[in-house]
C-alpha cells in the first residue's frame, strides 16, 4: 500500500489505519489456535447468562428483572463481557508490547483504542446471540431499538476514557493490575445486569446514576424493555462518560513521558 494512500505522517487517516491493522492483528492472534474460534466470544456471556437465568427462575423466586429475563440477563451480560475484558486488557496495554510501544512514533493512545475497537468488533459479532435469544424467547422490538447504537457510542466513550486512565497507571504501579480485577469483580455486582435499576431499594436507587453502566445498560434493554427508560441514569452515564474522558487525556498527557521511560 503507498504512502499517500494511508495518509501522510501524523495524520487521522494514518491514525485509524494504524488503529484498524493493530486490532485486526488482535483478533487474529485471539482466535489463530483456537478451534472455536468465534464461538469463544460468546460462550461466556451464554453461559453465565443460563446460570443466573437457571438460578433466579428455577431455584429461587425472581423478584428482580423483567420478562422474558433470559432476554434481560444477556442484553446486560453481553455489552459486560466487552467492559470488563476491555478494562482488563487495559491493565497490560503497554507492557504486552513494550518494544512496540517505544520504537513506534504513532500516539501512544492507540494501545489503548486498540483495546476498545477489537473487544467491540467481538461484542457487535456476538449480537446475534441476543437476537436468537428475543426471537425464541417471544420478546417484543420497540423503535426505541434505534437507541442501541447510543449506547454502544457511550460505552466506547466511557472505555477510551477508562483505558487512557488504567493504561499509565497500571505500567507505572504494577500493584494497581491487580486492584483493577478486585474493582471489576465489585463492579459486576454494584451494575444492573442481573437486576434493573429500579430494583435497588432506597438510597440505593438515587446513587445509581453515579455508576454509568446504569444508564448504558438502559440504553440496551430499552428496545425490549421500554420500562428500563430512565433519564436520569442515562444523563449521568452521559456526563461521567465525558468527565472519564475528559480526565483519562488530562492523565495520560501527563504520564505519557513517565511510562515511556518505565518501559
Amino acid at each position: 500500500m503507498s504512502e499517500t494512500s494511508i495518509g501522510a505522517p501524523g495524520s487521522a487517516r494514518r491514525y485509524l489505519h494504524s488503529l484498524w491493522l493493530l486490532s485486526a492483528r488482535d483478533l487474529r492472534v485471539r482466535y489463530a489456535t483456537s478451534w472455536l474460534g468465534y464461538l469463544w466470544s460468546v460462550l461466556d456471556p451464554l453461559l453465565m447468562s443460563l446460570i443466573y437465568w437457571f438460578v433466579f427462575t428455577q431455584v429461587f423466586s425472581r423478584t428482580v428483572g423483567e420478562q422474558p429475563y433470559i432476554v434481560f440477563l444477556i442484553s446486560a451480560l453481553l455489552p459486560w463481557v466487552w467492559f470488563n475484558s476491555a478494562v482488563t486488557d487495559f491493565t497490560r496495554a503497554f507492557s504486552r508490547d513494550s518494544k512496540l510501544v517505544r520504537s513506534t512514533a504513532i500516539p501512544r493512545s492507540i494501545w489503548v483504542n486498540r483495546i476498545v475497537l477489537s473487544k467491540g468488533i467481538e461484542f457487535l459479532c456476538s449480537l446475534p446471540v441476543l437476537a436468537a435469544f428475543a426471537i425464541f424467547a417471544g420478546a417484543t422490538v420497540s423503535w426505541q431499538l434505534l437507541w442501541f447504537p447510543v449506547g454502544v457510542l457511550l460505552q466506547a466513550v466511557l472505555l477510551v476514557g477508562l483505558g487512557l486512565l488504567v493504561a499509565p497507571l497500571c505500567a507505572l504501579y504494577a500493584d494497581l493490575e491487580r486492584t483493577t480485577r478486585l474493582i471489576l469483580r465489585v463492579l459486576f455486582y454494584a451494575s444492573p445486569i442481573i437486576y434493573a435499576g429500579s430494583d435497588l431499594p432506597g438510597a440505593f436507587g438515587e446513587f445509581a446514576a453515579a455508576n454509568p453502566l446504569f444508564g448504558i445498560f438502559s440504553l440496551y434493554r430499552v428496545a425490549f424493555f421500554p420500562d428500563q427508560w430512565n433519564p436520569t441514569e442515562i444523563l449521568g452515564a452521559v456526563l461521567v462518560s465525558a468527565l472519564i474522558l475528559v480526565l483519562g487525556v488530562l492523565v495520560f498527557r501527563r504520564l505519557e513521558p513517565a511510562v515511556l521511560k518505565e518501559l
